[in-house]
């Protein structure tokens, strides 16, 4: 442990959370002086983990009233830049949020130098959003309160550390230009996809917390997977189907010209396909009655598995707007605040609150959320800690151990 950790440090959790950002620092003898969180629930969480008052509108803090600190954590709110939402960026509220940040750090520059490491998250798509201009203009913000900033965030993902979760954010790292003026060039050496066990974070018992019963899917969804999985075996599909599978549409023949160009080859995939197993698909459709009683959404299905697996239920399973999506039994998919939670095919149910804080690497100690929906929420609204941990580890051990300054 290199003399910045061994001496101790601390750190503010900005937009806190449930603390994954605090785990992190923690492990690294880092010491919490200050918390914001908006969400009164997740702030409760918070406090009853860490005996620290988080709730609070950071939009309305005065700088002042946050200690010192050698560090400063965020992992600011992201809708405005994914993939999921508009895009709008910082013409979205939420977006100018980051300038809160940007707020609080001027008044301890001015007031003391200023933390000396700056630690920020957010989703993938911040990289590349409005053609790489809102990055640069984040970049730009910090450069200008002197601090060296990565040319380009760190893209990291806990599967890349062996953790079963295809989730890849963007990590700014930054440190104060007096300390290390040089180019921040650090390397995450990272496990290949699909080579990771989903098994490392699954409790297939009942615990203290959990009757695994009360996590079962119910009767419709189990037919819904029935369905699907004989669809498979009527086919005799084990390959990767590269689109998604409409059902409506197979039959159909009506004019599609006018439609957008993504939509109209996913409809005419679905019709060529349908001409080729034609009589496999009127048997396995007539055994289910034509499908009518399934809501229109699971009457959509994605195939991502390649021919790693036979069965719909060997995969891991999520019920989504998109439809019904199967993939490999190796990495669970992101955990999001919207919430779509992974099902465990082999065992017929929804993964556990538990086995969410596995996937995000919070300790076995954490105390969750009762209310299993907000449990959920708010660890897929959390970083994972040992990403966070291992990142910020390798950045400072780098910047100390190069620097001609330390």
């Amino acid at each position: 442990m290199n003399k910045f950790f061994k001496k101790g440090f601390k750190y503010v959790d900005l937009f806190a959370g449930i603390g994954g950002f605090h785990q992190a620092m923690k492990q690294l003898n880092g010491e919490c002086v200050f918390a914001s969180e908006i969400q009164q629930e997740t702030a409760q969480t918070y406090f009853e983990n860490y005996e620290i008052s988080a709730f609070s509108d950071i939009t309305k803090l005065g700088p002042e009233v946050i200690p010192e600190h050698d560090v400063l954590c965020a992992g600011f709110p992201c809708q405005s830049f994914s993939k999921a939402g508009f895009q709008k960026g910082f013409d979205d509220i939420r977006g100018t949020l980051y300038f809160d940040i940007v707020r609080i750090l001027e008044h301890h520059v001015d007031s003391y130098g200023g933390p000396k490491y700056i630690l920020l998250e957010n989703v993938r798509n911040l990289v590349s959003h409005d053609q790489k201009r809102t990055w640069e203009k984040i970049r730009r913000s910090l450069i200008k309160l002197g601090y060296n900033v990565i040319n380009t965030p760190l893209i990291v993902s806990p599967h890349y550390f062996g953790i079963p979760q295809l989730r890849e954010r963007a990590v700014i790292l930054g440190v104060k230009i007096d300390h290390f003026d040089r180019d921040i060039d650090i390397n995450i050496e990272k496990k290949p996809k699909n080579s990771c066990d989903m098994n490392s974070i699954i409790v297939n018992k009942d615990t203290d917390e959990y009757k695994l019963d009360n996590f079962k899917i119910n009767e419709y969804e189990e037919k819904v997977l029935t369905m699907w999985d004989d669809f498979i075996q009527i086919l005799k599909i084990n390959e990767k189907i590269g689109f998604p599978i409409w059902e409506v549409e197979f039959d159909k023949e009506y004019d599609i010209s006018n439609m957008p160009n993504w939509k109209q080859n996913i409809i005419m995939k679905n019709r060529n396909f349908y001409k080729k197993y034609k009589d496999e698909i009127d048997l396995w459709r007539k055994q289910y009655d034509y499908l009518n009683w399934v809501k229109a959404t699971h009457r959509k299905f994605e195939w991502q598995v390649n021919n790693k697996i036979n069965s719909v239920f060997e995969g891991i399973i999520q019920f989504r707007p998109s439809g019904v999506r199967v993939k490999q039994p190796t990495e669970f998919p992101a955990l999001v605040a919207i919430v779509h939670v992974p099902i465990i095919g082999k065992y017929r149910r929804y993964i556990t609150p538990r086995e969410a804080a596995n996937l995000q690497s919070f300790p076995q100690n954490f105390k969750i959320n009762k209310n299993v929906r907000l449990a959920y929420k708010q660890f897929g609204n959390a970083v994972n800690v040992d990403v966070i941990r291992t990142v910020f580890e390798k950045f400072v051990n780098f910047v100390e151990g190069d620097s001609m300054y330390a």
